[in-house]
């Protein structure tokens, strides 16, 4: 069965998802400026060796950034790896936050909050941007009060796109389904529409069928009307066209109809004129005049 370009392109779209590129994606901008940051972060304020909380750090950091695009590459077949890599990305995420916020309370820094007079302006900022590059010139100027409020900022920024990137795919669940139902649900079309056009086809071989009866009933009936209506008449001297006005009453027919290929009726395009031969050339049949001998005579072309 062959189908149109249109049916197969819908076919193949509701089968596998398209997806957003993960590099597009704000949240994943920003966790990855989290992952340089915290990189930069731990080496300029812990302990190069002896803590733990360094390697926690930069690989929660990692962690969060490179399960967003597990989940995201994941998501085109699979909307509940997706699901499960996000709320893995978001832990870690969690995990780091609380690592920044131990800093704070154990280095006795000041969290900054609405009352701060810097915090909307360090809000805005981080609302406003999403990439690395906008934070690495600040990088290694700002102190560890300023480094951390703003990490925690972007974390809580963070964490708040992907718990609506996370609702967005609940809502397409539901509506759409996961990948079995999508898959079973092209599957079902593409049987259905095999059937619609098998029926179709059939419908159309029947009255094809009953058309071709028809024109063969047609085909008869003509026939017989033109056999009928091609007659040879037996008088020569009668016109040998039904239409003649010589014809006057019902002549006599001949034996054996006229064919189309040897037509008995001058007016034919195919009428031949009999051959007519010379005298001489026609044999003569001598018969023998004493029948006691029972002896034929000479049989030739003189009338010897």
């Amino acid at each position: 069965m062959t189908f149109l370009p249109e049916e197969k392109q819908q076919i193949a779209k509701d089968v596998l998802r398209r997806n957003t590129k993960y590099t597009d994606l704000h949240f994943y901008q920003k966790a990855d400026a989290i992952f340089q940051l915290t990189y930069i972060f731990c080496k300029r304020f812990l302990p190069k060796y002896g803590d733990r909380t360094v390697d926690q750090m930069v690989q929660a950091a990692r962690s969060s950034k490179q399960n967003i695009v597990e989940g995201i590459e994941d998501g085109n077949t699979s909307t509940e790896m997706e699901l499960k890599l996000l709320n893995v990305a978001r832990g870690s995420l969690r995990e780091l936050r609380e690592d920044y916020e131990d800093f704070v309370h154990t280095r006795g820094l000041t969290c900054w909050d609405n009352a701060h007079p810097r915090y909307n302006s360090m809000l805005k900022f981080c609302r406003a941007n999403n990439k690395a590059e906008c934070y690495l010139p600040y990088a290694n100027k700002w102190t560890a009060e300023e480094f951390c409020n703003t990490l925690l900022t972007l974390c809580h920024i963070t964490d708040k796109m992907m718990c609506s990137y996370l609702k967005v795919l609940e809502k397409r669940f539901v509506e759409q389904g996961g990948i079995k139902e999508r898959m079973h649900a092209a599957r079902t079309g593409y049987r259905q529409a095999q059937d619609d056009l098998l029926e179709r086809l059939k419908t159309e071989n029947e009255q094809l069928k009953a058309e071709v009866q028809r024109l063969k009933a047609e085909l008869e009936r003509r026939g017989l009307e033109e056999r009928g209506s091609t007659w040879c008449f037996s008088n020569p001297r009668l016109s040998r066209h039904p239409s003649s006005p010589r014809y006057s009453s019902y002549p006599r027919l001949s034996r054996y109809p006229s064919s189309p290929r040897y037509p008995s009726y001058p007016s034919h395009s195919n009428y031949s004129k009999p051959r007519s031969y010379p005298r001489k050339f026609i044999p003569k049949l001598c018969f023998p005049t004493n029948l006691r001998n029972f002896a034929p005579r000479k049989l030739g072309y003189n009338n010897e």
